[in-house]
């Protein structure tokens, strides 16, 4: 029954009559749709759903449920008419094909007589239009080809020409500037010829006053009853303007006094009853060293010292002093007291301790290194130092264990923040352990000279100490990598180890992550550092401080890495000694990328040469160089000289500096407080005589092994520099006494003077000189301290 188009009209109108398309359309919809699983039943009913809707309501959608209808729009009333092709229509298929083949023929067909009707016309008209059309467009593209060509050529025309009036304006504004800076630099050479002249002059003015002073005061020496010469002299003397100090407010007669040492008090109190007085001051007498008098003074001044000034006394400092028993209980007076410093003290036992800790509970800075104390000494600490935040014990070697188990007695030394054990090899782990538990607030742990210190150890002492932040630990060459992570859990800024042959890269892996507030650190001489261990330094920010000082296999690129990171911004310490692999490379990439940069050493670094030397002059911010033991010569001082900051400047050993290299650096450098020029042969006195008329603030001056200077040196030496502290003067064979006399009399401030292998320097003169200062030091019978 596939068609009815055949099939009888009555049986046609059957069909149309009664839905029997819609019917079916409905019914097979919803099996198609619904799928039931009895599908007689689901006919059955569904054909009690259509008779109760009536047939005339019937849709083709009707059988399907209302969740699962589709939203596709129906296209007509029904899709089964034209399946059994009840439709009255006569068109079929075959007919639309016919149809649409005729139209398409006759579109064809006529479309193609127009254009055989279009193509008959005049050919030759419309080709001579189109070549009109076509020189008249190829002559305005010739027309534009040449306009364009004349355009680019025009404009060239004019720069060359612009360019040609702002190079002859920059050639007379060129010449303009060379005459003003031919000028400028004429009158700046004339004032500084005239600057330079004037220092000479007042150089020579002082020195010639230097030389008349002496020669009076040694005149008067040899004949002092002879009035013209006393008056001479006093007339000298009158010359110094005088100033009574003691008319100046009490809080500035404290603030000059606090910067003399306790010889220098006692000194001044001898002066004059106004000076005594202004000695006398309460605030002064907080702190005292005695260590600086520890040879000359007796103990009967100290106790008395201690007495009169028990109540104000906050700190005192008996470094290496030699002292009875009974002066040390005098300190148990001072109730006050918080800082007491006994190291090197080989007199101070337990019992001098005892009477301390009795007297003083107060004490908070405790310093009890190379004494004799034992494990009593240890029971007193947390018994009566309860506040105790520093302690040292550094080569304390008798007491023992046990000792350090008694830390934890009592209210413990829980309080304790510094702790020094350098030199103490008498601990073992579990002396460590007992650290461990009675200091667990310790930050700051110093353990130098320690051969039994081992990976067990430093384990044992961060399992319960995880706030340190400063470790050092040089000496110790058994430590390995094995330390740094057991150290990971600290929150470590500092760190300090030397001489260490067992640690390696392998310790600085992880470094940004497990110290990454790193500020500090010291791997001095340390032969399995490498370059692999700067690249993993690089990424800490804090790092301001690097000691890489005989780190020999630290190159280069090992050094550009590190630079590369952020650790460069803010470092203001690198000591490079001995780098041996660095070259002037290293060098300008520390003009690069260190802004910061305080001191520097690179000391014996072979290969810097003039050139490196220039990228040092671009740190701006350096005040300190080493650049002992290099090829540095007059020419790289030169240079060196345009740097305005330097305060220090060491170039010992360096064989090719001379003279005018020397005063050259000395003319531009009027800041420079510390010169090193040791072993430089070739020097003379001239460089003395730079260092006294433009260097007058210098404050440590090395010339050891100089065999050239002579006592004229030292003279004007004595004469303008006035501030010097140290002096090292060693090797100079052609100084004899006199200099000692003109130092004692110019460089009052002289605190250190080295004078080894000075064979005209007699053991005599210096004795009593020696003596001359011992007669100062020592006050006279009756008076008070």
């Amino acid at each position: 029954m596939a068609s009815l188009r055949n099939a009888n009209p009555r049986l046609k109108n059957y069909f149309k009559e009664n839905y029997i398309p819609q019917v079916c359309e409905a019914l097979l919809c919803g099996i198609l749709v619904t799928c039931p699983e009895d599908p007689l039943r689901y006919l059955e009913g569904m054909i009690m759903v259509i008779i109760k809707s009536g047939l005339q309501n019937l849709l083709w959608d009707m059988c399907i449920a209302p969740s699962m209808k589709s939203n596709i729009r129906r296209l007509s009333e029904t899709y089964l008419e034209q399946l059994f092709e009840l439709d009255d229509q006569l068109m079929t298929p075959e007919l639309m094909i016919k149809a649409c083949s005729f139209y398409t023929g006759h579109l064809v067909k006529t479309h193609f007589c127009t254009w055989r009707d279009i193509a008959r016309t005049d050919e030759n008209v419309v080709l001579a239009e189109k070549m009109n059309r076509a020189v008249t467009c190829y002559n305005f593209r010739l027309q534009k080809s040449v306009f364009h060509h004349w355009h680019s050529y025009m404009e060239d025309q004019k720069e060359k020409l612009k360019n040609m009036l702002l190079r002859i304006q920059q050639i007379i504004y060129c010449h303009k500037l060379t005459i003003i800076l031919t000028k400028w630099r004429n009158t700046a050479r004339h004032k500084s010829k005239k600057k330079e002249d004037e220092l000479i002059l007042k150089h020579e003015l002082q020195l010639k006053k230097w030389k008349n002073r002496l020669i009076l005061k040694r005149a008067a020496a040899e004949e002092s009853n002879f009035p013209e010469q006393s008056s001479s002299e006093v007339s000298l003397v009158d010359e110094t303007l005088k100033c009574d100090i003691s008319l100046l407010p009490e809080r500035a007669i404290l603030q000059i006094f606090f910067y003399l040492s306790l010889k220098d008090v006692i000194i001044c109190g001898q002066v004059s009853h106004a000076w005594m007085l202004m000695t006398q001051l309460n605030s002064l007498w907080n702190a005292i060293d005695f260590s600086t008098v520890k040879n000359v003074i007796p103990d009967k001044y100290i106790v008395s010292t201690l007495q009169r000034w028990r109540l104000n006394v906050l700190r005192l400092n008996f470094r290496g002093c030699l002292l009875r028993p009974k002066t040390f209980r005098s300190v148990s007076h001072c109730r006050n007291l918080q800082e007491l410093n006994v190291s090197d003290c080989p007199t101070f036992t337990d019992e001098s301790m005892r009477h301390i800790s009795e007297g003083c509970p107060g004490v908070l800075y405790l310093n009890l290194s190379n004494t004799t104390i034992t494990n009593r000494t240890m029971r007193l600490l947390p018994r009566h130092f309860h506040n105790l935040q520093n302690l040292s014990l550094a080569y304390c070697r008798r007491f023992t264990d046990k000792g350090l188990q008694y830390l934890n007695l009592g209210n413990g030394c829980h309080k304790l923040i510094y702790l020094d054990l350098s030199g103490c090899t008498q601990i073992s782990v579990q002396g460590f352990r007992y650290i461990a538990n009675s200091c667990t607030g310790v930050m700051h742990l110093t353990i130098n000279d320690m051969p039994t210190l081992t990976d067990n150890c430093v384990k044992a002492l961060v399992e319960k100490c995880s706030r340190i932040t400063s470790l050092v630990f040089t000496g110790a060459p058994h430590i390995t990598d094995c330390t740094f992570k057991a150290l990971s859990t600290c929150k470590l800024r500092k760190i300090r180890f030397e001489g260490n042959k067992r640690v390696t890269d392998a310790s600085f892996k992880s470094v940004d992550k497990n110290y990454p507030n790193l500020s500090h650190i010291y791997m001095a001489d340390c032969k399995g550092i490498t370059d692999s261990s700067l690249r993993s330094l690089s990424p800490l920010k804090q790092l301001t401080v690097l000691n890489l000082a005989n780190c020999v296999r630290i190159g280069d690129m090992g050094l550009k890495q590190f630079l590369d990171g952020p650790a460069s911004i803010k470092i203001r310490e690198l000591n490079l000694s001995n780098c041996v692999q660095l070259s002037d490379a290293s060098v300008m990439k520390l003009s690069e990328r260190c802004p910061n940069l305080n001191y520097l050493s690179l000391r014996n670094c072979e290969h810097l040469t003039a050139q490196g030397i220039g990228y040092i002059v671009n740190i701006f911010s350096l005040v300190s160089i080493d650049l002992s033991g290099t090829d540095i010569s007059n020419e790289g001082l030169n240079v060196l000289s345009r740097h305005k900051k330097l305060k220090e400047l060491s170039v010992s050993e360096c064989y090719r500096i001379t003279d005018d290299g020397i005063q050259a650096f000395c003319k531009s450098s009027v800041i420079l407080e510390h010169l090193d020029v040791s072993y430089c042969s070739q020097l003379s006195d001239m460089i003395i005589k730079a260092l006294a008329i433009y260097c007058i603030n210098l404050t440590s001056l090395s010339i050891a092994g100089c065999p050239k200077i002579t006592d004229s040196a030292m003279e004007m030496l004595s004469a303008k520099c006035h501030y010097l502290h140290i002096l090292d003067i060693s090797g100079c064979v052609l100084l004899t006494d006199q200099i000692l006399e003109d130092l004692q009399i110019g460089c009052k401030q002289l605190r250190i003077l080295k004078m080894q292998y000075c064979t005209n320097i007699s053991k005599l003169v210096l004795l009593e000189q020696v003596c001359l200062l011992c007669e100062l030091l020592i006050p006279p019978s009756g008076s008070r301290v």
